[in-house]
């Protein structure tokens, strides 16, 4: 028998506390929803989606200043790209755990 490779993908998450800080901290902050609700809507929009396909959708959620911190550590920017990489990196911890 052969196994099924595990499909999973991360989804940046916010918290409706931080949202705020969180358009502070981006670089890109002018490419996310000006609102937590807007953005919250977007969100739960590619969650279903992606769940709907059969993938192990993760919500990473991101701490506004531990996330400029995990950036400097890596030398990235504090924008999407590293927003991916944070979210996708939390989703393979958490594909791993279910093999």
């Amino acid at each position: 028998m052969t196994s099924q490779p595990i499909r999973a993908m991360g989804i940046p998450w916010y918290e409706r506390d931080s949202y705020d800080r969180i358009l502070q901290v981006m670089q890109d902050a002018h490419v996310l929803p000006a609102t937590f609700e807007d953005w919250q809507q977007l969100a739960r929009k590619v969650e279903r989606t992606g769940q709907s396909s059969g993938t192990i959708v993760v919500r990473a959620v991101i701490n506004p200043d531990e996330f400029v911190a995990w950036c400097r550590g890596r030398r990235l920017n504090v924008d999407a790209e590293a927003r991916m990489t944070f979210a996708n990196e939390a989703a393979y911890k958490a594909a791993i755990k279910t093999k």
